[in-house]
């Protein structure tokens, strides 16, 4: 072994992994500069590099970039990395600062392309062993444990001001049970790696991995013995060995690449002070320009901004977090009490447990995700950090059963039941009879409402609120794909502490954010809109609304002749035979060969653009551009709508069942899929054809459609308080008539149709931040007339533009906007130095409290009617929530009870300064009803 105190020390830093950590580390609180841009990566990564230098002083010291283009392991296994989310655009921003703050330090850089930064790691790393060097590689990468010998380590950084972690081969063994480092290689290929997309053997995670791995030594010599296994792992292990060979290969880090390392190209030149004085000016790195220069390289103006808008001062990079994020704990590193409840004994104990506690947590395995047809596989709870039990309902008569004995607990109205994405759990125990009616609180829904632009799940929010990373569901049951198995594939046994697992960190989580939710501003949105409104669509989901099947079908037929007919005159009117769906092929006919248009555009490869926007431009120039607008729509129509809406009818209900989500949108809208009841069409006239096809549930039914009357612009009169407008709404004046009477100087009586849709333009526009430019697109006029109207539409209107600059000046002092009920949209670019980003957010921040305010009154709307339908025992039902519409299978007989009922709740659901209207209309379809 090498000594310690040799004067060869290499230091080979994993320099996207480290980005990637620095990052994410401040993900709660990112480090904004002046300008807008987001320093986080680049100060963390800083940071970690001046601590290498500073405090272990190598001899040699270099950071290894991944190269771009493919590697030899994309070539070998195409879906490698597939899953892998796109890279943050703020970290792309990011990468050049930091290879000319290493340029400036005079640390090498290296990228071997074909090759990842691992292998190329890994490499130098067993040259220099051979050639006396004592090496560390400074990464949070698991995989580099591999590499691990008596003369080189993993270096991984520590965090929250504790010393960093240094693995040799005593820790390696340590960590995983195993005799040589090598053996991390095996594991890795049996466990696979979903980051990576490595996909391993389905149904063995990192704890089966280690105890086989340990046992045979090898993936190779396990296959040989699989006659020693049992159950499902033996088949597994046996239906999957090409892959378990191929997944090793994946995780394996090459160290016989094509070349020798130089050690004079792996040292420290000169450190080029003029250049890290010129980068930390423009990052703004006042702490950093001090520490490492001496001096401060900015003025006073260059405030750090967090995400949250609140100004920092000229120091807040001293009081930054040290950036730390890939040391993750784990279910293998973290004291745990999981209970497996096997026996009546056990249940007893559990359900005891329950009875008492005021609060438990809660969390369903299923067989799939469709909760209509899923089967429950098992239940896990937990009442404590740190623990859980997990109830296995394997078999329907033990479903049954033992569900039954549940009842009491999710029935009682005293008890609070805490759950991520309740909705789920929620629908998967109505499907079998039982409702939770205990007070709720939803981990995912209180992060949305704190943060409504980052991700929820629940693996993101235990890494980053935690910094716990749980078992990933693809160790149990494979990839995500056509291959991927099933939690009903499992023994109780696999899944158990999987499933506690679960329990526990959203228990955790709810500790995390139960004190923030007792805000004034969060606890009326949490407790009075979102948490009840979950319940309410999970019934609604439940409903569904039937579909006429048979009109779709002939629609098919109707649209495919039209198609077929459309496609012929359009080749007609070419004169030539090409394929009506290539852009590639249609360019060069409209703009060439026909000479449409004067001023075509061609995108960066090359071809012409022949989007909707462009040809609707010309589509009085020749009669193929109308022809080929229609041949799109039809086509869209089928394929989108009318095909694919037949197949997503349930079995069981003969309904189709859509997914409402209520953490998708940052405005507070919510959104559906399966199908996407949001974008069912109603502009066009075969577009409404689709509506024909939503029918109500038998002949004792009607469809009751129920829809906002320009609600957005009666919150924007509202929320501006502009005197002529809220006149206009209560006087019940037609308000775009109203508009145009004032844009255009004329009376009432003397507005024609072209001024009135002007104004409507107009009205709308405005909503959206909408300038001369947008207004002139829109009604195909010059920039120079759109601009002469807006400026009119302000001068009848001053409360509006007073409004819209107020709000941007309250996103930039604050850096959010609020709704009606204080829901908040974030608004990091508002003080971007980028015009285009800036303009973005700041059309946002008039946008964002009319969308969401919007949202609000609907989604209030909604509690109270459901409420209403539940107490009285209404045979009618709410169905559908599409924008600002909600749809009712409305039992006949109730009719003239509830049509006054549902416009008096939807019309007082919020107050404000102008009366909310409400129209409603009742129909043998959709179409009818609307």
């Amino acid at each position: 072994m090498i000594s310690k105190d040799t004067d060869k020390k290499l230091f080979l830093l994993d320099a996207y992994a480290l980005i990637f950590r620095a990052y994410y580390a401040f993900i709660r609180n990112p480090q904004i500069n002046s300008k807008g841009f987001n320093t986080s990566a680049v100060f963390g990564f800083t940071n970690a590099l001046l601590d290498i230098i500073n405090n272990e002083k190598p001899s040699h010291l270099a950071v290894v970039f991944d190269p771009p283009g493919p590697t030899f392991r994309k070539e070998a296994f195409e879906a490698y990395k597939a899953n892998r989310d796109e890279t943050p655009e703020d970290i792309k921003l990011s990468v050049p600062f930091i290879k000319e703050i290493l340029k400036g330090f005079g640390v090498p850089v290296i990228e071997q392309a074909g090759y990842e930064a691992d292998d190329v790691i890994g490499h130098i790393a067993k040259h220099a062993e051979k050639d006396g060097y004592l090496t560390y590689m400074m990464t949070p990468d698991k995989d580099f444990a591999q590499l691990v010998s008596e003369n080189i380590f993993m270096y991984k950084p520590g965090r929250l001001g504790k010393p960093a972690e240094i693995w040799g081969v005593p820790e390696v063994r340590e960590r995983y049970g195993i005799k040589d480092a090598e053996q991390v290689i095996d594991i890795l290929g049996l466990m696979g790696d979903a980051a990576d997309n490595i996909p391993g053997v389905p149904g063995i995670g990192e704890k089966t991995a280690i105890k086989l791995i340990g046992q045979y030594y090898s993936i190779e010599n396990l296959l040989e013995h699989t006659h020693e296994l049992k159950g499902k792992q033996k088949e597994n292990v046996e239906n999957f060995k090409e892959q378990a060979l191929m997944s090793k290969m994946l995780a394996t880090i090459v160290i016989d690449l094509n070349y020798v390392p130089d050690y004079d190209d792996i040292v420290r030149s000169e450190m080029d002070t003029e250049k890290l004085r010129e980068v930390f000016g423009e990052l703004e790195f006042r702490t950093l320009a001090k520490r490492v220069l001496g001096e401060d390289t900015t003025p006073n103006e260059g405030e750090q901004i967090s995400m949250f808008g609140s100004a920092e001062g000229p120091s807040a990079e001293e009081d930054a977090e040290e950036p730390e994020q890939a040391s993750f704990n784990t279910i293998e590193s973290t004291p745990h009490n999981y209970h497996f409840v096997d026996t009546d004994a056990d249940l007893d104990k559990l359900l005891g447990l329950l009875q008492k506690a005021e609060v438990y947590c809660f969390d369903t395995e299923t067989s799939e995700l469709d909760p209509l047809n899923a089967d429950i596989v098992g239940m896990s709870f937990s009442t404590k950090v740190h623990e859980g039990w997990y109830v296995s309902l394997l078999g329907e008569a033990k479903r049954k059963t033992r569900l039954e004995k549940f009842r009491s607990i999710f029935e009682d109205p005293n008890k609070t039941v805490v759950a991520q994405n309740l909705k789920f759990d929620f629908k998967i125990l109505l499907n079998r009879g039982i409702e939770i009616r205990n007070k709720s609180f939803d981990t995912m829904i209180a992060h949305y409402l704190l943060n409504p632009d980052l991700r929820h799940g629940m693996d993101y929010l235990a890494e980053t609120y935690l910094n716990y990373k749980p078992v990933s569901i693809t160790t149990l049951i494979g990839p995500k794909g056509k291959n991927q198995g099933s939690m009903a594939d499992l023994s109780a046994e696999e899944i158990s502490d999987y499933a506690c697992e679960d329990a526990d960190i959203t228990l955790q989580l709810y500790e995390k954010f139960k004190p923030e939710m007792q805000d004034p501003q969060m606890k009326k949105l949490f407790d009075d809109v979102e948490t009840p409104l979950l319940k309410v669509l999970g019934h609604m989901e439940m409903e569904g609304v039937k579909l006429d099947v048979e009109t779709l079908k002939t629609f098919s037929l109707e649209l495919g002749i039209e198609i077929e007919a459309l496609e012929k005159s359009i080749i007609e009117l070419a004169g030539e035979t090409f394929n009506v769906d290539s852009p590639k092929q249609l360019g060069p006919i409209l703009f060439d060969k026909l000479g449409i248009g004067s001023s075509a555009k061609k995108t960066k490869s090359g071809q012409y653009s022949t989007g909707e926007d462009i040809l609707s431009k010309l589509v009085n120039e020749h009669p193929i551009i109308e022809k080929i607008l229609a041949y799109r729509q039809s086509k869209k129509l089928k394929s989108t709508y009318v095909d694919p809406l037949p197949t997503m009818v349930n079995n069981h209900t003969g309904r189709v069942h859509t997914n409402y989500m209520q953490t998708v949108a940052a405005t507070g809208r919510l959104s559906s899929n399966n199908p996407n009841l949001q974008n069912i069409p109603i502009r066009t006239e075969r577009g409404r054809e689709i509506r024909k096809a939503f029918i109500p549930r038998d002949e004792n039914y009607l469809l009751l459609a129920a829809d906002y009357s320009q609600v957005e612009l009666r919150i924007i009169a509202a929320l501006s308080k502009d005197e002529a407008m809220c006149k206009a709404f209560h006087d019940e004046q037609d308000i775009h008539a109203t508009t145009a009477a004032k844009v255009f100087g004329v009376v009432l009586d003397d507005v024609t149709r072209e001024m009135r849709s002007k104004a409507k333009a107009v009205n709308f526009g405005i909503i959206y931040g909408q300038g001369a430019f947008g207004l002139a697109q829109n009604l195909n006029i010059r920039r120079g007339e759109a601009k002469e109207i807006i400026d009119n539409y302000y001068a009848q209107f001053p409360g509006l533009k007073e409004y819209q600059t107020s709000n941007i000046e309250f996103a930039r002092e604050n850096g959010y906007v609020e709704t009606i009920l204080g829901r908040r949209r974030y608004l990091k670019d508002i003080l971007s130095s980028n015009a285009v980003v800036r303009g973005f957010a700041e059309r946002n921040a008039i946008n964002a409290p009319i969308q969401g305010s919007a949202a609000d009154v609907i989604k209030i709307a909604m509690v109270k009617l459901h409420a209403i339908f539940e107490k009285e025992n209404f045979k009618s039902k709410m169905i559908m929530q599409v924008h600002d519409e909600l749809v009712f299978d409305a039992y006949k007989e109730e009719i003239d009870t509830i049509k006054p009922l549902i416009v008096a709740e939807m019309q007082n659901a919020v107050k404000l300064a102008v009366p909310l209207k409400v129209d409603v209309d009742m129909g043998a379809n959709w179409l009818e009803a609307h």
